[in-house]
């Protein structure tokens, strides 16, 4: 099953990415914002974080979220579901940044206008 698959995956990842950067489970859950319970099942595999969950740990480990899923023991099929939603992620943030910058550029040149 890939939603067991990657639940693994990401356990053992957020675990392999927080001894690299020499963290306890405690110093990563308050990190994190979480519980060190719920970060202890998240890394066993037992539990599956929110988004904003999930943002918060690869932040806190200096990683992209999609890091988090990827693995060896990771199925053909569960790595290409990964890099799909990653380059929809991706296309989707560089829509919406790209969106900001002109309302922002829009304002700019709209608050140079009343003051001239």
């Amino acid at each position: 099953m890939v939603e067991q698959e990657l639940k693994k995956a990401l356990g053992k990842n957020i675990k392999f990415f927080r001894f690299r950067s020499q963290f306890s489970q405690a110093d990563l859950a308050e990190k994190a914002s979480i519980s060190i319970t719920f970060l202890s099942n998240i890394e066993r595999g037992n539990n599956f974080p929110q988004a904003g969950t999930l943002c918060n740990l690869a932040r806190a480990l200096g990683v992209q979220v999609w890091e988090l899923f990827k693995g060896e023991g990771t199925s053909e099929e569960a790595n290409a579901l990964i890099d799909r939603i990653s380059e929809d992620f991706a296309a989707h943030v560089n829509l919406a940044m790209e969106t900001v910058r002109r309302q922002y550029k829009g304002l700019r040149e709209g608050a140079d206008k009343q003051l001239f």
